[in-house]
């Protein structure tokens, strides 16, 4: 998930602040019967919404400090994995399970098994011999195998080592080789992973919260704070000192 910003937002409910200050000081004078502008509830509406702009920030801090520690756990990985591949092989293991053992690993590192081959293409020759230009190849649309997703580089380590654990022969003497320190390893690359997926879930619905506190047709901010400039209008006068002073209060409905 990209940076994001929430200064619009901000200026938003800062402006919405400033209406109400206005609209109190005309005092008596301001009397809508619209119940979503009058002065109390727009103040019930300004707290809600600068709570809401405030919850988004917690939980953006939150999910970004789940992120980081999801990624240093997972950094080292792609070295582990090779360093436990040499020490396989050095175990003696036969030939069938170190190529199901690269298998793994290849997908883990985000390679291909096996290179792609390239079909002949007679009618590419052909152009090829005729003209000075290298021939066009039309390469066939083979679907990606760099799964580097973290969900995915949990799913192949996890198979690395069920294949380690069904090796008896892999017993090496470097401890964060062994199977517990993997085992270790795999458990705290599920728990980083989850606590992302949980701080994603809750970021988001905040922003959905904020979103539509601010922005909901009719009853969001935004819409609350046009109903206001139109009532001051109404009561003012087009060209009154009053509608003046509100009219110039902007507010931008942000995605």
């Amino acid at each position: 998930m990209a940076n994001f910003s929430e200064v619009g937002h901000a200026k938003n409910a800062a402006n919405f602040e400033d209406l109400i200050s206005y609209c109190t000081g005309y005092g008596v004078t301001y009397n809508p019967v619209l119940n979503a502008i009058k002065i109390a509830n727009m103040n019930t509406q300004k707290t809600s919404a600068n709570n809401a702009i405030a919850n988004v920030s917690a939980t953006f801090t939150t999910f970004k400090i789940a992120t980081n520690s999801r990624e240093i756990v997972f950094l080292p990985l792609k070295k582990l994995a090779t360093r436990i591949m040499g020490a396989l092989k050095a175990s003696g293991v036969p030939e069938q399970t170190m190529k199901d053992a690269f298998t793994i690993n290849y997908k883990l590192q985000g390679k291909r098994a096996k290179p792609i081959v390239v079909p002949p293409n007679n009618n590419n020759n052909v152009q090829a011999i005729n003209s000075n230009d290298p021939p066009q190849v039309d390469l066939p649309k083979n679907i990606s195998v760099s799964q580097q997703s973290y969900d995915s580089q949990i799913e192949f380590f996890g198979k690395l080592i069920d294949l380690l654990t069904a090796t008896p022969a892999y017993n090496p003497n470097e401890v964060d080789l062994k199977l517990v320190a993997l085992n270790a390893l795999l458990t705290n690359m599920k728990t980083t992973n989850t606590a992302v997926i949980t701080a994603t879930t809750i970021f988001s619905n905040a922003r959905i919260t904020r979103t539509k506190i601010l922005y909901k047709p009719v009853t969001g901010l935004v819409d609350v704070a046009a109903e206001c400039k139109s009532y001051v209008k109404s009561v003012f006068g087009a060209t009154s000192l009053e509608y003046k002073q509100v009219s110039k209060i902007q507010f931008k409905k942000q995605k």
